[in-house]
């Protein structure tokens, strides 16, 4: 049974860091693809972060350059580095895991391709 647990999340000004992890259990995150995604009220979920089994990662152009996904293999666990936040990056922050494709490399940001999802945790970010 896979499960996915995150935490990290909080409330912090403009400009400020958070760092989210996702500890797993029944999933290897080193064995497929791994992702975060978030979900503001009234909106779709959108992918944020993606890294694949090789370790390439992609990111959401709103992002790019201000957060950093990355994996602890020794202790099963995804992290998410955001730096430089914005109150427009408010939302349930969640940690998925998918199995869907083979390739080390693959590394979607669409929701739809992921297997298993954490319960989320929330950022809020003040001006």
């Amino acid at each position: 049974q896979v499960q996915l647990v995150e935490s990290g999340g909080g409330s912090v000004q403009a400009g400020g860091s958070l760092r989210l992890s996702c500890a797993s259990s029944g999933y290897t995150v080193s064995s497929y693809y791994m992702g975060w995604f978030r979900q503001a009220p009234g909106k779709e979920r959108e992918g944020v972060a993606a890294i694949g089994a090789d370790g390439s990662t992609d990111y959401a152009a709103s992002v790019k350059g201000r957060f950093t996904i990355s994996r602890d293999n020794a202790r099963n666990t995804l992290y998410l580095q955001m730096n430089n936040l914005k109150p427009e990056d408010t939302a349930m922050y969640y940690c998925a895991a998918g199995r869907r494709r083979w390739d080390r490399g693959y590394r979607p940001l669409e929701p739809r391709e992921y297997n298993y999802w954490g319960q989320g945790t929330q950022v809020t970010v003040s001006s």
